[in-house]
């Protein structure tokens, strides 16, 4: 398992950790925040899992499941600046690595579905 992307999707966890530990105390940024901590954080188990998959097949299915979850943390992160409950600027710096790590296992599920035998 590559190793800096272990620690890279861990370290995507702690920063939406943080992210929701300094969200204000309305309703609104605490249903969202409470979304986007499940989804945030759930991309590295995923990435772990899918290491432990037993054919590529399995493989393929929990980087999705990974995918699915980066897909939900941009919404999030969509909504918190349109709802005008973080400055967008401060919430660059996450957009930008949900949308790196999402180009990255694109690319490793097309690579892995490209071994596949047909």
């Amino acid at each position: 398992m590559p190793s800096d992307l272990k620690q890279r999707t861990k370290a995507f966890a702690l920063r939406i950790i943080c992210l929701y530990s300094a969200l204000p105390t309305t309703t609104v940024a605490q249903v969202l925040g409470k979304q986007i901590l499940r989804s945030g954080t759930s991309v590295g188990a995923h990435y772990r899992e899918a290491h432990r998959a037993r054919s590529t097949a399995e493989f393929v299915s929990k980087l999705n499941g990974g995918l699915q979850e980066l897909e939900e943390t941009a919404y999030w992160l969509e909504l918190l600046a349109e709802s005008g409950t973080i400055e967008l600027s401060r919430l660059h710096p996450l957009t930008q690595e949900t949308d790196e790590l999402t180009a990255i296992l694109v690319t490793l599920i097309k690579n892995a579905k490209s071994k596949q035998p047909t």
